[in-house]
């Protein structure tokens, strides 16, 4: 075989690549759009509560 080349695909390795593809193709549709006018800062959901005009809004 001529460096460079790969030998040809077994039936097992292209069913897993065509499982994968699938997988990133259903990755992509669940992606949501960003958000537009949104809080900036640390995440309230990670760090328990956000600052607004100075008042904790606790959740």
């Amino acid at each position: 075989m001529p460096k460079g080349e790969r030998p040809p695909l077994t039936e097992a390795a292209k069913r897993a690549l065509a499982e994968a593809e699938e997988r990133r193709a259903k990755a992509r549709e669940l992606q949501q759009p960003r958000e537009i006018g949104g809080r900036g800062g640390l995440d309230p959901a990670r760090f328990g509560d956000w600052e607004i005009d100075g008042r904790a809004i606790d959740f």
